[in-house]
């Protein structure tokens, strides 16, 4: 009786997996001995890579065999080439910059927008804020460029164009891209090459190149090693419109969302260089969905009326012993609002005498009167 229990879970479980596996399309993997095979010369920004020294290629096969490894993290920047590479190829193309450049954003964060290093390295090129500052990249509270797909690339290019200019090599701009220019002269000097390949570097930098040359042989022929993508598995390119946003004093994005006929989300992921939930005082570049720039500055306008006429905040001025969870409840308002409406840090401090704003606990959507926005349709 007991073995009847146990029996028949197992045989429902069973019978359900193999149901929905149906579906599944096998998995067909190229053996590792074979795609660890380079049949051609191999480089990186038209500088050879000297696979025929038997140490250069075993440190190339160590990384292709970590990718194989680390599969889905393949399949994701594979994915995502589609939507970012594009951009950066467009880029690097007016600049005349080598096209191999962009696998360099593929290594640094497998392009993606928020990811952050241990030591504070941000966005996809993985920008120091001292750095990113340097080449132009505007950095603070409210703004953070190194998660623009395009300001971050092109400081990035004006980088590699500085680097390439003190070690006449690509190969040599890529490592000190990642390790730092003074730290790899020094190096050159103290060794007395200027060969990557025979230089002895950090380990990090002595792999950099490789993990690069793997993403390039994996991005230029995923079948060969096992990732068979049709075109329907590529992310859509990225889809937009540019508008201008002025805005007299801070303006919260949704109502951008609502001029642009679309939500807060859209505008923070088409602009993930946004921080917080306002737009400061002053002129904007923003990227909207396509479509969206139509009638948008007449919807805008008419928004802003609404907001700014129906806009109902209380200035309190904080007394002892208050608290920001105690003055939350007083007023019947999340916290979380609270600290939103004020730019507050969780972890911050609040002292007597200290001005806080509160609306009305009430937020409903902002209606576009049609008529106005009919009539002024041609403007």
């Amino acid at each position: 009786m007991k073995f009847r229990l146990v029996f028949l879970p197992l045989v429902v479980f069973f019978s359900f997996s193999n149901i929905h596996a149906e579906s599944l399309e096998p998995a067909y993997f190229p053996s590792l001995i074979s795609s660890l095979k380079i049949s051609t010369p191999l480089d990186f920004c038209n500088e050879q890579v000297p696979v025929q020294m038997q140490e250069v290629r075993e440190r190339l096969e160590k990384e292709l065999l970590l990718s194989f490894w680390h599969r889905s993290q393949a399949i994701l920047y594979l994915k995502r080439s589609s939507r970012y590479l594009p951009y950066i190829e467009e880029m690097l193309k007016d600049n005349r910059m080598p096209d191999d450049l962009k696998y360099v954003a593929i290594a640094e964060s497998a392009l993606r927008p928020h990811v952050r290093s241990n030591k504070g390295a941000l966005g996809f090129w993985q920008f120091m804020k001292y750095t990113g500052k340097k080449y132009g990249l505007e950095i603070n509270s409210r703004i953070d460029e190194r998660r623009n797909l395009f300001a971050s690339t092109q400081a990035a290019i004006r980088l590699f164009q500085d680097l390439n200019s003190i070690f006449g090599s690509w190969t040599l701009a890529a490592a000190a891209y990642n390790m730092g220019e003074e730290g790899l002269m020094a190096e050159i000097i103290e060794q007395g090459t200027n060969d990557y390949y025979q230089l002895y570097l950090p380990l990090e930098t002595q792999r950099y190149i490789f993990r690069i040359l793997a993403i390039k042989l994996i991005l230029n022929d995923p079948a060969k090693y096992g990732f068979y993508l049709s075109e329907e598995d590529y992310y859509p390119p990225l889809s937009f419109e540019r508008i201008q946003v002025q805005c007299s004093e801070e303006t919260p994005i949704r109502i951008v969302a609502q001029a642009a006929q679309t939500n807060f989300k859209a505008i923070k992921d088409l602009n993930p260089e946004i921080r917080g939930h306002y737009l400061q005082e002053g002129n904007h570049t923003i990227l909207v969905p396509n479509g969206a720039s139509m009638d948008f500055q007449v919807r805008y306008r008419n928004l802003l009326k609404h907001w700014e006429a129906g806009k109902r905040e209380r200035i309190y001025y904080v007394r002892e012993g208050d608290s920001l969870t105690t003055i939350a409840d007083r007023f019947g308002v999340p916290l979380s609002s609270l600290l939103i409406w004020n730019r507050l840090n969780p972890r911050g401090v609040i002292h007597p005498g200290d001005k806080l704003i509160i609306y009305r606990n009430e937020r409903k959507p902002i209606a576009i009167d049609n008529d106005e926005s009919n009539s002024n349709a041609g403007s």
